[in-house]
C-alpha cells in the first residue's frame, strides 16, 4: 500500500432535525465556536433569512477555535433517530484521573451539560477492568460519553 505522505483531516457529521440548535449544543460541551457568517452578514440569522424556507437550519458547523480538533458539520435530516448510534463520540474529561477523582470530574461535566440540554442515560463505575464512565445523550438523543 502506498502512502499518502500526508496527514487527513476529518469532520465528523450528524444527521439531525435542528442542525443550528445541535451545533450550539455541541460548541458549549467542546469549546468549540461557530464560524463567522458569509461575507455582508452580520449574522447566521440574517443570512437563514435570505434563503428559502426550505433551506434555513438545513446545515451548521462548528469548529474548534484552535483548528486541532475536527470541524463538526449537522445536517437536516428527515427521518428521526430510531436506534443505538454505531458511533459515538467520547468527551475527555477525566484523562489521567483514577477513582473518586475521575467520576467527581466527571459528574461536575455531566450537571454542567444537563441544563444545556444534555439527559444522564447511566454511570458506568470503576472495575477491574475500566475506569467509570457516564453515557450521555445531547438535544436530540445521540450518545455520547464523558469518560
Amino acid at each position: 500500500m502506498a502512502s499518502t505522505g500526508s496527514i487527513r483531516q476529518v469532520q465528523i457529521t450528524f444527521d439531525c432535525a435542528s442542525p443550528q440548535r445541535v451545533a450550539r449544543f455541541w460548541c458549549e460541551v467542546l469549546g468549540y465556536v461557530v464560524p463567522s457568517p458569509p461575507e455582508g452578514f452580520a449574522t447566521w440569522e440574517a443570512y437563514e433569512l435570505t434563503l428559502p424556507p426550505e433551506k434555513r437550519d438545513a446545515g451548521f458547523v462548528c469548529q474548534d477555535p484552535n483548528g486541532v480538533g475536527p470541524r463538526m458539520y449537522f445536517q437536516r435530516v428527515p427521518e428521526g433517530k430510531v436506534v443505538k448510534n454505531r458511533v459515538h463520540l467520547c468527551v475527555r474529561v477525566g484523562t489521567g484521573l483514577v477513582g473518586a477523582e475521575r467520576l467527581a470530574a466527571l459528574e461536575a461535566e455531566r450537571d454542567r451539560l444537563i441544563p444545556l440540554g444534555a439527559a444522564c442515560e447511566r454511570v458506568l463505575l470503576a472495575d477491574e477492568e475500566n475506569e467509570s464512565c457516564i453515557v450521555m445523550r445531547d438535544v436530540e438523543g445521540n450518545e455520547f460519553c464523558l469518560d
